[in-house]
């Protein structure tokens, strides 16, 4: 006889998955496709070696690169200390990491233009100091960025290390174990799988971002122009072909990303025996 499932109702859920992904990713995606299909290969390609296109595919998938492996960084680290430390306000704190969830993109990019440009609270000492403008730069599209990747991180790395058990770290210092070996041989691989992941979700998400980028980016062709920008222009031109064909190769180039950034996380899995 066949195992029954613990929980019934596993055909009709899985009916609903799938109609779920189909009806809200794959006929969408699929329409993008069908759509770029009505260009010739010499149409896609004049399109995509455009001057302009490429350096707004540079300034987004760089950008977005940067973005998320800092956010991956001090995304770790707030979260080591908001599970490993007690401190005052805490909770508050805690809270505030969820923010830019919650916040209109539009109004962070406005909050976050008006704090790094020349002239602005921050910026007026980065740019008397160091002689560096953030705003309306490549540099002003990072700070936007690594601000909306930033949750991203933390919440994936936190539940991680609310569940790793700290009696390995103690087995590791009574054997003889410093801090860094400690970290490097038995913290370090349980979490980087999350790291991954969180620097995974913030990529993606700094990849089309636009709201929070539009304001603070200054959106000067060839210098600080961004995709989804780009994509805007060509549909308020009626240029759909344009648009058609920037969208499917953004869409392609960021799903050939994440699928690499998730076989180095099989990879780290399986080399720390997760797997």
């Amino acid at each position: 006889m066949p195992q029954s499932h613990i929980m019934p109702g596993f055909r009709p859920t899985l009916g609903f998955t799938l109609f779920y992904l189909a009806l809200i990713v794959l006929i969408p995606l699929s329409a993008l496709v069908f759509k770029s299909m009505q260009l010739s290969l010499d149409q896609y390609w004049d399109i995509l070696t455009n001057a302009r296109v490429q350096a707004s595919f540079r300034v987004s998938f760089v950008s977005a690169l940067i973005a998320a492996g800092i956010a991956a960084l001090f995304g770790f680290i707030i979260a080591w200390t908001l599970v490993r430390y007690p401190f005052p306000g805490k909770k508050l704190f805690d809270a505030l990491i969820d923010l830019p969830f919650a916040l209109p993109t539009a109004v962070a990019g406005i909050v976050l233009a008006a704090i790094y440009e020349p002239n602005g609270w921050i910026g007026r000492i980065v740019m008397d100091t160091l002689g560096v403008q953030i705003a309306y730069k490549p540099l002003g599209i990072v700070f936007a960025l690594i601000f909306i990747g930033l949750p991203f991180v933390v919440r994936t790395v936190e539940p991680v290390l609310q569940e790793f058990d700290t009696a390995m770290e103690e087995a590791a210092a009574s054997l003889g174990a410093n801090r860094l070996q400690t970290f490097i041989r038995i913290i370090l691989p349980n979490i980087l799988p999350a790291t991954l992941t969180g620097f995974a979700l913030a990529f993606a998400r700094g990849v089309g971002e636009y709201g929070s980028v539009i304001f603070i980016a200054g959106n000067m062709p060839y210098v600080s122009e961004i995709v989804p920008l780009l994509i805007i222009t060509k549909l308020e031109q009626y240029d759909y072909a344009g648009a058609t064909a920037i969208g499917l190769t953004m869409l392609v180039i960021s799903f050939l990303l994440l699928l690499l950034v998730n076989a180095l996380q099989w990879w780290v899995r399986r080399r720390s025996g997760q797997l």
